[in-house]
């Protein structure tokens, strides 16, 4: 798959005129940081990994997600494949709608695979119980309430794995159908259009081991800005597609030498956890 990481780039706008922002609750009983949250519109969209960085990976949307983040000028552009990640000032144009930051630019190539919370592949009822066991108070896997995709996964060392996902801001079945149709058509005569999207890395590890294959969990997330019909037609197809990533490293549960060996894991090939057994 190509791949192309970009130099860090100071992008963004003042966060209260962003329309996408993350922020932390303050807990209402003893004022300590409650839920991470991404923002959209000033209305929570998706509840993120508990600050700890000890309990389960996490994205779920919430009810007031209900907004995508496509932009009509750059849809042109957006139809084919960047040839960098700065092509036609494409990081200025969603830049405008990100908090000012530093953020790290990545050209993707993905596969992405539809998966439906509970259904075969999901992350959440599948690697993560494995590690963290049912949630304790439910007696459920973690549930994040959208479908979503799943595009890589590779080793990191023996005590770590790296899991890749898209995830739309609404899910597929509010596409129009006409546009995936369209876009599947395109795909099929060998066009490989670009999808943008916000990132964040999450490491995270239990600090007790409730299931019988604990190791550190790492959980490179996109949240779609642009391209949700894309996405689902290559999801259809078999066909890929290319993202543009802006990672956020300053919003996610990672350290800088996590962020730095990024490059190298996604050049890797692609393989499964090495589950252990009980």
């Amino acid at each position: 798959m190509a791949i192309e990481f970009g130099e860090p780039r100071r992008l963004g706008v003042p966060s209260s005129d962003a329309r996408l922002r993350f922020e932390v609750e303050t807990q209402e009983v003893g004022g300590g940081p409650g839920r991470r949250l991404l923002v959209v519109d000033g209305d929570p969209a998706f509840e993120l990994s508990f600050w700890c960085g000890t309990c389960p990976l996490l994205f779920r949307r919430l009810v007031t997600a209900q907004e995508k983040l496509s932009l009509e000028s750059v849809r042109e552009l957006l139809t084919g494949t960047l040839a960098d990640p700065d092509e036609g000032g494409v990081l200025d144009t969603f830049g405008a709608l990100l908090p000012e930051g530093e953020y790290l630019p990545m050209l993707l190539r993905v596969e992405p695979r539809l998966v439906v919370p509970g259904k075969d592949g999901d992350y959440f009822s599948g690697e993560q119980v494995d590690t963290w066991g049912l949630n304790q108070f439910w007696g459920l896997p973690e549930y994040p309430h959208t479908p979503y995709y799943r595009t890589f996964e590779t080793e990191v060392d023996a005590a770590a794995h790296l899991y890749e996902f898209v995830v739309p801001m609404v899910p597929p079945t509010l596409n129009e159908r006409r546009r995936v149709e369209e876009y599947a058509e395109l795909m099929g005569r060998g066009t490989v259009p670009t999808a943008v999207a916000v990132s964040t890395l999450d490491v995270c590890e239990p600090a007790i081991g409730f299931g019988h294959d604990h190791y550190r969990h790492w959980g490179l997330t996109h949240f779609l800005l642009d391209g949700h019909h894309k996405l689902e037609a290559a999801a259809t197809t078999g066909r890929p597609v290319q993202l543009l990533s802006l990672l956020a490293p300053g919003e996610g549960l990672a350290r800088p030498e996590d962020h730095a060996l990024l490059p190298a894991l996604r050049a890797r090939p692609r393989s499964d956890r090495a589950t252990m057994t009980a």
